[in-house]
């Protein structure tokens, strides 16, 4: 072979080999240089987080100040109006809020009265979106089922009567998928037990424990079916009534509902920005749904969240630094539901998502924090792990792939990255859409763990001269 036709060879060679690392993630190519370019900054920014104390006291002051904060309420608004006056103390830009048109349910006074085989008042709450009974209530023999198959099983001793599903969370898996498996029953139990002649649904709370603490939540009624009444019952009361009935006793209750549906009414997203100092319109946008249910306070679900991001922008403003990119924080109103405010932002934003580098999410709760679920390409994903390794020193540098959050679903959709906040989720079913759901659940430590992960990643998303590669 002649010493041209080698060259010519090498030249190949050498040219194939630089656009196979033009195609690797960009991890691969860099062996961490992105994580050695920002330790320094996002070491300040985890010091300045686990010093924190602002955003918890704001956090207990709007919780406690405004209340739960289920959409179409006043509490809701005013809480708007009460965190859209602090970001503008804090200097951000653009701060306002966006309309979104909201469903507005309304509880009212409800209760579930044990009549035979003895008086006992059930630990109850009527499911978002129910009807209501008439005013003197409804009082019917229980039938109480496991499952969907045992209501068709015994479907022919379920007319007139109240059917209760008594479905256990299951244990065998992790949380979330244990309640992706049982939520089935709240948003379906109702047109179940319409369809085989019920006159009212009751289910099982939806959580793994329980001290006399009934969830709520969204019910799903079928276009074809009649609506009924359905709520849910504590663990305690849904077994003492299953109990009852394997032992043969008579069981009747009555139920009185007032929940009625109103018109849809106008609320609004929370938006707030740090604008970028190279990039400005190019976006990273982070938050939580500040709505709530209509009991406790939604300080874990979803306030705690949004006040998290919230906190991990003004961080790093205070801190002095200036990313390239617009850091852009979002409180989402409606996710309960309905889901509108996501679906309002994206629809909204439709013309800077192809520029809004990543949409992050944190509503799980802010327990210890491990790192982030990313949905997105491969490439993105081997960037966001080196970034997830400058959060070691907490120990919420875990980065895999999964899926993002509720609000950030639609805007995901359109191909924007995904990063929903990964924390220690065991104990989130025991608060869920319950009156327990109070600042008592909010880990001081944790809560600040969890701004500095978020604050950390969104910075360096910001801040790093390449985009986070998309599908």
């Amino acid at each position: 072979m002649s010493h041209p036709e080698r060259a010519a060879i090498r030249n190949r060679l050498l040219t194939a080999a630089l656009l196979l690392l033009g195609a690797l993630p960009l991890r691969a190519q860099d062996g961490g240089a992105i994580a050695r370019r920002y330790k320094s900054a996002a070491d300040r920014i985890i010091a300045a987080a686990m010093a924190d104390t602002l955003a918890y006291s704001r956090l207990a002051t709007m919780t406690d100040t405004y209340g739960s904060r289920l959409s179409g309420s006043p509490g809701l608004e005013r809480a708007i109006n009460w965190v859209l006056a602090r970001m503008q103390d804090d200097s951000f830009a653009n701060v306002r809020g966006e309309p979104v048109m909201v469903p507005h349910w309304v509880r009212g006074q409800e209760s579930a009265t044990l009549v035979s085989p003895r008086p006992w008042t059930l630990h109850m709450l009527g499911l978002g979106g129910s009807v209501g009974t008439p005013p003197e209530g409804i009082t019917a023999p229980v039938l109480v089922v496991n499952s969907f198959d045992d209501l068709a099983a015994h479907a022919a001793e379920a007319k007139g009567k109240i059917v209760l599903f008594d479905s256990p969370f299951p244990t065998n898996v992790p949380p979330m998928e244990a309640y992706e498996i049982n939520v089935a029953y709240r948003g379906g139990a109702a047109s179940a037990a319409a369809k085989v002649g019920a006159v009212a649904a009751l289910i099982r709370s939806v959580t793994p424990h329980s001290q006399q603490t009934p969830h709520t939540g969204s019910l799903r009624y079928q276009a074809d079916v009649p609506k009924i009444p359905s709520a849910a019952l504590s663990v305690e009361d849904a077994e003492l009534l299953h109990r009852m009935q394997n032992r043969g006793d008579p069981i009747v209750l009555t139920l009185k509902m007032q929940a009625r549906t109103l018109p849809d009414a106008p609320s609004r997203n929370v938006v707030a920005e740090l604008r970028g100092s190279e990039r400005p319109d190019e976006v990273v946008v982070l938050g939580g749904h500040i709505d709530s249910w209509d009991v406790g306070e939604g300080a874990m679900d979803d306030a705690g969240g949004a006040f998290a991001a919230w906190e991990a922008v003004r961080l790093i403003k205070a801190l002095g630094l200036k990313p390239r990119r617009t850091l852009r924080v979002a409180m989402w109103v409606n996710e309960e539901n309905g889901g509108r405010g996501g679906r309002a932002y994206r629809d909204q934003h439709l013309a800077e998502l192809p520029k809004t580098i990543a949409a992050m999410e944190s509503d799980n709760g802010v327990f210890r924090p491990y790192g982030f679920r990313f949905q997105g390409s491969a490439a993105g994903l081997a960037v966001a792990k080196q970034i997830g390794t400058l959060l070691d020193p907490i120990g919420a540098g875990l980065v895999e792939a999964g899926d993002g959050e509720a609000d950030v679903g639609a805007t995901i959709r359109e191909g924007v990255p995904g990063f929903a906040l990964s924390v220690n989720d065991s104990t989130y079913f025991w608060y869920h859409h319950t009156d327990a759901d109070m600042m008592t659940v909010i880990d001081r430590d944790d809560f600040r763990r969890c701004i500095a992960t978020m604050a950390v990643m969104a910075y360096v998303l910001a801040e790093m001269p390449e985009e986070l590669p998309r599908q």
